[in-house]
């Protein structure tokens, strides 16, 4: 939840940065991408370090380290300060959400795994949901002499004050807390496990699927308000819109733990991305309020549903030994992605290609992720974790 609250209410402030600052539309571009960089080292460090160290340990700092970030963010007075803090934040959340997916996995029967990991991810909605909330009532909003962005920012800071509730009480992953064996191989043997021949087919997988899954949302969700403004609306309006379309992310969640438990993670990921890219290709030809509404609903539920199928689905293609590492440099390839898509976007306004094509170029990339599941994923529907 704290997590989708700094990136949700990041998108919002990239276009009140946007007014204040004067900035052009590559440089908020860069400042979604600076995220996603540092997102993909703090997922491949904070992952590997996962399997040396336990899951609990690793899990309490990545929240530190991008609340207090975040935090700091809104001291800024450069462009250069921002995007430098803005990098440390990635950094936490990156590592945070592999680790944290493999934590609750390795602690809950097979049975009901899968919804379990699928209903945490779930709370990412009640992220964005407050974010929105905070977004239209505080950014616009000026808290003299103190920004009304500033001001959201500093409530980002907040949760770091969570990591003391779990340090004292969060137990570790009770299957790295019986395996001594894990703590004695080296981060090298770890890397080099994930491409043995038993785990490489589906770490190519995975792989593919990150990176377009990732590419994708944050070219596409970044985007929405300042998308929206550009498509007429004022600031204030786009909030509105993206709060109900936020609100559609939980049914996506709950549907989505509902059916990868009855019919599998294969069949909740193919359905709920082929949705995804046919929403995304409505929203950006969208010419009306209506139609802009409905497509934007239908693509924060499909969308938001293929991504909890995707943590509970990742840390299942590896054993435990592995499983932080294999999970983390999954979600960094995926970081890598995350640059590219706010950067596109950002160029390809600036040159003066429509939306639409721009939302056609998601949707290609979300095609090529269901490819990838289909010919080269193995279902994992209720089997014992090694």
């Amino acid at each position: 939840m704290f997590d989708a609250m700094d990136v949700g209410i990041l998108s919002f402030v990239i276009a009140a940065l946007a007014a204040d600052w004067g900035l052009s539309s590559s440089q908020m571009g860069w400042i979604g991408s600076i995220n996603s960089i540092g997102m993909a080292v703090g997922a491949l460090v904070f992952g590997v370090f996962a399997d040396k160290v336990g899951r609990k340990k690793i899990f309490m700092w990545t929240l530190i380290i991008f609340s207090v970030a975040s935090g700091l963010s809104a001291l800024t007075t450069t462009f250069a300060a921002f995007m430098l803090l803005r990098f440390f934040v990635g950094m936490g959340l990156g590592g945070e959400l592999p680790v944290a997916s493999t934590l609750v996995s390795e602690s809950v029967e097979a049975k009901e795994r899968g919804r379990v990991v699928v209903l945490l991810e779930s709370f990412w909605a009640a992220g964005w949901l407050i974010a929105a909330i905070i977004s239209y009532f505080v950014i616009p909003t000026e808290f003299w002499p103190i920004e009304g962005w500033r001001v959201a920012l500093i409530l980002t800071a907040i949760p770091a004050l969570y990591a003391v509730y779990i340090r004292m009480h969060l137990p570790d992953s009770p299957q790295f807390t019986a395996r001594s064996e894990a703590k004695s191989r080296t981060i090298r043997q770890n890397i080099a496990g994930v491409w043995e021949k038993k785990y490489a087919r589906s770490t190519l997988m995975l792989w593919i699927l990150w990176f377009t899954v990732v590419f994708s949302y944050y070219g596409m969700f970044l985007w929405l308000p300042s998308v929206m403004v550009g498509k007429g609306f004022d600031l204030i309006s786009s909030f509105k819109y993206v709060l109900i379309m936020t609100i559609a992310q939980l049914p996506g969640y709950f549907t989505a733990a509902y059916f990868v438990e009855k019919f599998g993670r294969k069949f909740v990921l193919v359905t709920y991305l082929i949705g995804t890219a046919a929403s995304a290709y409505v929203f950006g030809n969208a010419e009306t309020v209506t139609v802009l509404l409905i497509s934007g609903i239908l693509l924060s539920f499909f969308n938001l549903g293929a991504w909890g199928a995707l943590y509970a689905y990742t840390p299942e293609q590896y054993p435990m030994v592995i499983r932080g590492t294999g999970a983390g440099m999954a979600a960094a390839v995926g970081r890598i992605g995350g640059i590219f898509g706010p950067l596109l976007v950002g160029y390809l306004l600036k040159a003066q290609y429509e939306i639409g094509f721009i939302f056609g170029i998601f949707c290609v990339s979300i095609l090529i992720g269901v490819a990838a599941v289909l010919f080269l994923g193995k279902e994992t529907k209720q089997i014992e974790l090694e």
